[in-house]
């Protein structure tokens, strides 16, 4: 249940590599490999009268709901469904179960969340049910990637004011970028979505740190209508964080930057990130950019 205390929105990875996705009838629920859709994000809602029990909302404004409808008749498994009832009962209520690093999403009839593979039409499906054979165990295990962070809970997710350096260590005071803003990229990086793109669980305890990251568009400029994504990151080099933000993206040649305190400016981080895994606010330059004119920080 701690993954998703500090969570406004989130999107749930299965085993399969694939993604909780709300299909555009605004009924059906499905996976899909492309998680930097809206489609892929969900909204967080906590029950008033459980600590342990959420509510899941797709982007249409629908509730992830455990419906009664048997997927295949014959067959166990019972279909999961966008509804949106009169009453908010124990359908569309969720409990997640810690299961090593993943989450498992529990009914009050003690099923599972399960994404289905195989053959179609079992193939991308999603139910609710109680996986029997061994081999589809790891169907009911769903890795939580926190798309938005509940800013009254999680001090670390509040955006710092322009221009202004946040408390960590004053090595880390380098590394880290006050903009609070995000835009859509041009060439390589147009298929990320916003806040919808690739985020990270919060890091707990040995973990790693928490990256913010906004991505500026081919002239350097960040918009500040789009909030920062986030990833987890357990290095603690700038080669190694620019790859792992590369594979996330899926683009190659991209430069990590931070934004100069001093004068707003964009330089890009060199050699080893701050100490004790301090979390990060960082800008990511596209290869295109024409804001590659960067300066190392001694010479601003």
């Amino acid at each position: 249940m701690e993954l998703f205390q500090r969570a406004k929105a989130v999107r749930l990875k299965c085993s399969h590599d694939k993604y909780l996705t709300a299909e555009e009838d605004e009924e059906s629920v499905t996976q899909d490999r492309n998680g930097s859709s809206r489609a892929a994000k969900w909204t967080v809602e906590f029950v008033d009268h459980s600590e342990d029990v959420i509510r899941l909302k797709s982007c249409y404004g629908k509730y992830l709901t455990a419906s009664n409808q048997p997927f295949l008749l014959g067959m166990t498994g019972r279909k999961v469904l966008q509804t949106l009832p009169k009453r908010l009962d124990s359908s569309v209520e969720w409990e997640p179960v810690r299961d090593n690093g993943a989450v498992k999403l529990k009914t009050r009839y003690g099923q599972f969340l399960r994404a289905n593979g195989g053959l179609p039409p079992w193939r991308n499906s999603v139910t609710h049910d109680i996986p029997h054979r061994t081999a589809t165990q790891e169907w009911i295990l769903w890795e939580v990637h926190v798309v938005e962070i509940l800013e009254a809970q999680s001090p670390a997710a509040k955006p710092p004011p322009p221009l202004v350096v946040e408390k960590e260590e004053s090595f880390a005071s380098e590394s880290s970028s006050p903009a609070r803003s995000h835009s859509s990229l041009s060439a390589g990086f147009s298929r990320q979505e916003s806040n919808d793109s690739f985020v990270g669980s919060p890091p707990k305890g040995g973990d790693g740190r928490l990256i913010y990251f906004h991505i500026a568009d081919e002239y350097g400029q960040i918009d500040d209508g789009f909030e920062e994504l986030c990833i987890t990151f357990k290095g603690s080099g700038v080669e190694e964080l620019t790859r792992r933000l590369e594979e996330e993206l899926g683009v190659d040649g991209i430069t990590v930057c931070a934004r100069s305190p001093l004068n707003g400016k964009l330089y890009p981080l060199r050699l080893h990130l701050p100490p004790n895994n301090a979390t990060m606010h960082v800008v990511v330059v596209p290869p295109s950019s024409q804001a590659l004119s960067l300066r190392l920080p001694a010479d601003q």
